[in-house]
Order: C-alpha cells, then sequence, then structure tokens
C-alpha cells in the first residue's frame, strides 16, 4: 500500500539533532521546490527555515552546534535542509571541510540546470529584490578573468562539486538536474529516496508543483520598498514558503512592476559556452550524463 503524503507541518516535538543529509545547491536551480516535495514525504523533515547557512563562516557558523541541532526537531525518520550558499566558492571558502567535520556522514543532494539558464534566473532574482541595478551586460562584464563573479562561479559545477569530493565519497553525493525534475518529477523523486533509503512507494499526486518560477518575478517600486520595512512584513517571513511566496505575491502587486527576462547578445553567449565548455565536460565524465537538454551546444 503507497504511503500517504503527509500534511505539511512544521510543528516540532523532540530535541534537536544533526541532519542527515544537506541540499548543497545549486542557487535558482529549485532547491526551494525540492525543499517542499521532500518535508511531504512521511520519513522525512526538512528544516523549517530553508537556507540555513550554518557551515558558513561568514554567516551563522558562529552560532554553534546547538543553534543548528535546533532547526531538526520532530519524530521523522531522517532530516534535511537545503543551502544553496553552500555552493558559493571561492567567494565562500571551507564549507565542505566544517560540513564534513560535523556530519562525516552527511548524504548530499546537488540539483543543477543550465548553466546559462541560472545565470538569467540569478540574475533576474537579485534584480527583483533591488539588490542589483547593473544591465546583465554589465554584470558579466571580464568574467572570464574574475573568478569571483557571483553569477558566473554558482553555475561552474564541476569546479563547486570538486571542493566536496575532497572530503566525501561520490557514493554519498547524489547530482540531479531541475529539468529531471520538472519533466520527470516522479521518476527524479523515487530516485532521491532511494539515495535517502526511504520509501519510493508513495503517492506522487501531489508533487506537481513549482515554486518561485522566474516568469512571475516583480521588481517592488519605492512604496512596495516602504511596505517591506513595515514590522509586520517579518511575521509573514515566519510562514510556510508556499503560504509566504504567494502571499507576498498579492501585497506586492500593486506596487511591483514584471521583470522581463533579459537577452544576451549573441557575443556574450559564446563567451559563455566557451568557459564554460571545459567545467560542463568533465561534469559529463563524472555523472555519466549528456546534459542534452541544456542551452549549451558544446
Amino acid at each position: 500500500m503507497a504511503l500517504t503524503i503527509k500534511q505539511t507541518s512544521f510543528l516540532k516535538e523532540e530535541p534537536g539533532r544533526l541532519p542527515d543529509f544537506i541540499i548543497i545547491g545549486g542557487m535558482k536551480c529549485g532547491t526551494t521546490s525540492l525543499h517542499y516535495y521532500l518535508n511531504c514525504h512521511p520519513d522525512i523533515s526538512m528544516s523549517r527555515e530553508k537556507e540555513l547557512n550554518f557551515f558558513i563562516e561568514e554567516k551563522n557558523w558562529h552560532k554553534g552546534i546547538e543553534w543548528y541541532q535546533s532547526k531538526f526537531t520532530g519524530n521523522a525518520k531522517i532530516y534535511g535542509e537545503a543551502s544553496p550558499n553552500y555552493t558559493y566558492y571561492p567567494n565562500w571558502q571551507g564549507v565542505p571541510e566544517r560540513l564534513y567535520s560535523t556530519i562525516p556522514h552527511a548524504k548530499l543532494i546537488y540539483i543543477l540546470r543550465d548553466p546559462i539558464e541560472r545565470i538569467i534566473s540569478h540574475y533576474v532574482h537579485r534584480y527583483a529584490d533591488g539588490r542589483e541595478n547593473c544591465s546583465i551586460t554589465e554584470v558579466l562584464a571580464d568574467f572570464e578573468n574574475n573568478p569571483y563573479n557571483p553569477y558566473v562561479c554558482r553555475s561552474r559545477y564541476y569546479w563547486q562539486l570538486e571542493q566536496y569530493l575532497r572530503y566525501f565519497p561520490s557514493s554519498n553525493i547524489l547530482i540531479l538536474t531541475s529539468e529531471q525534475l520538472e519533466h520527470f518529477p516522479q521518476k527524479t523523486l523515487q530516485t532521491i529516496f532511494r539515495f535517502l533509503a526511504v520509501s519510493e512507494d508513495i503517492n506522487l499526486n501531489n508533487y506537481q508543483k513549482k515554486l518561485h518560477k522566474s516568469i512571475y518575478k516583480r521588481r517592488k517600486n519605492n512604496l512596495g520598498n516602504a511596505i517591506a520595512e513595515l514590522p509586520i512584513m517579518t511575521k509573514i517571513d515566519n510562514l510556510h514558503p508556499a503560504v509566504r511566496y504567494n502571499l507576498k505575491q498579492i501585497i506586492y502587486f500593486p506596487f511591483s512592476a514584471p521583470v522581463n527576462k533579459p537577452q544576451l547578445t549573441s557575443d556574450l553567449q559564446s563567451k559563455l559556452v566557451k568557459y564554460f565548455q571545459d567545467d560542463i565536460n568533465r561534469l559529463r565524465e563524472y555523472t555519466g550524463y549528456d546534459f542534452t537538454e541544456w542551452s549549451l551546444n558544446i
């Protein structure tokens, strides 16, 4: 008999513990949707807060292990979290080492997408949030000579993966793509369940959901930004991710404008394809995937 998908609830009962698995990235690759999907499984409990960023020294490492453990409470079989910033090398270094020293047997999930589409989605996300005011051409200027470029380094998937392979065996790392999750959700989720050693015999009817699609991104005007600073908005941030996202869409809609997907020049597109060639080829060799669904014709 198939297990029933649990009602997504973040009410916890038992003292905290360390997670069994971590979604390490990538940013704008479907980690929010995956966090939601996995939390629907009756054997899995995801942290209430997505992106705990505990293993990043510049963020929450100083809060200590007890703070981290307090995020994983309840009676589930296994626990997990998703922090895409864990694959933001070289800007934030030492993450794999800290993770391994704390949870040496952790299983890691790394979800990827077309590297160039990820860059565009990342840019749209930051522009919509008001954290980016330059054009996409400007933010990618001279990217070949800047390994710290925040848009490009996150799309060098094998380079990010290498940092973890220095500590974790390949058997502890699952690589998948957002395209697989979107087009073959049942097969992809069952692959994840098998990797995590939880029941695959589960009704997946409620798994046909995707959050935070970039086509719905809007940029707040001055009044929208003022509303965002109201104390009551911090309470909304504590709601379930899907509820929080939909509520903010409603609140900010009259005080925002849609963000159009930027188009790359053919020259910039060609430079990016050439730049990623070696990384993608090494990723192909490591995973055995051909990544034919990606736009990079390399």
